[in-house]
């Protein structure tokens, strides 16, 4: 994919169109205007137009050999805006310099559960470096099944360290992982940390392998709890795996291009951009995920629904 400063899938798609139009057309004036006018109304109404990045994340073993030439590549991809899950033996500062020499914005990132619970404020400072709007921690440590105790443990921690990360300007937002839905009085746990999290100071992050993996359907639960949702992990899984699933059954191969396993990618999407998902990164946690990125980018570009 040819690199382009801004990323917005719609505005990308509806230039390949308008290039399609003015090839097609001997006579260009009306006919062109007419086409060009109803592929943008598509573009709009029908395609996939969110703020689009990558989790950088699934290039892991790509930094562990050369950060530099991998945000290149990055960059090559035509993405501008990414997550963080570490920065890779670079200092904070450093890392920043390092992304904005490669044209590459970061606007969340993961941090570890227990930097949250024991130093909010360097770990404020430290988003702050990074120019990060979004604080987000990926897991809930727990031993044998995940149960209530735990749960509203992480309630608790969620709602006074998002308090005291908004007071820097950050909002905290929580990625969910597949085991939160154990059965809990009329719902599950993942209902109880969304209903008892404080909306001022507390957002959610959906991984879509990581619904459509333990069973359930992203659809429903971003119609249940259309405020609450702010960001996206774009994550399909093959469609050869049996659902419900546990995390411990997971294995390589699950994970597969977007558009070609069973995530009912276009419904996702459209209720995503109807409830207001603020920004969508492609995660893709297989070893080959460098050669399948621009793979799933494509798909993006003509997704329809």
């Amino acid at each position: 994919m040819k690199r382009t400063t801004i990323f917005t899938l719609g505005a990308v798609f509806g230039l390949g169109l308008l290039l399609l139009a003015l090839s097609a057309c001997s006579e260009p004036a009306a006919p062109v205007e007419e086409t060009v006018d109803q592929a943008a109304a598509e573009t709009v109404q029908g395609s996939f137009h969110g703020k689009l990045g990558l989790q950088l994340y699934s290039l892991r073993a790509d930094f562990a050999k050369d950060v530099p030439g991998t945000l290149a590549k990055v960059r090559d991809y035509g993405i501008e805006l990414v997550e963080l899950a570490g920065t890779y033996q670079y200092t904070p500062a450093e890392f920043k310099n390092l992304l904005d020499q490669y044209g590459l914005r970061a606007v969340a990132g993961h941090f570890p559960y227990e930097r949250l619970r024991d130093d909010v404020e360097g770990l404020a400072q430290d988003a702050i470096t990074l120019g990060l709007q979004y604080v987000g921690v990926a897991s809930i440590p727990h031993r044998g099944g995940f149960d209530e105790q735990t749960a509203r443990e992480a309630v608790k921690l969620f709602n006074t360290q998002g308090e005291a990360l908004a007071k820097h300007g950050l909002k905290f937002y929580y990625h969910q992982h597949g085991f939160e839905f154990v059965p809990y009085e009329n719902g599950t746990l993942m209902d109880l940390l969304i209903r008892e999290t404080n909306p001022e100071h507390v957002s959610f992050q959906m991984d879509l392998l990581w619904t459509v993996f333990p069973g359930q359907d992203p659809v429903v639960w971003l119609q249940k709890y259309p405020d609450r949702w702010r960001l996206m992990h774009l994550k399909d899984l093959n469609k050869g795996v049996k659902v419900p699933s546990t995390l411990e059954e997971f294995k390589p191969g699950y994970d597969v291009v977007l558009g070609t396993g069973q995530v009912d990618m276009p419904a996702v999407l459209r209720v995503a951009q109807e409830i207001g998902i603020e920004y969508y990164f492609i995660e893709d946690e297989a070893p080959e995920a460098a050669d399948r990125i621009p793979q799933s980018l494509r798909y993006l570009q003509q997704v329809r629904f």
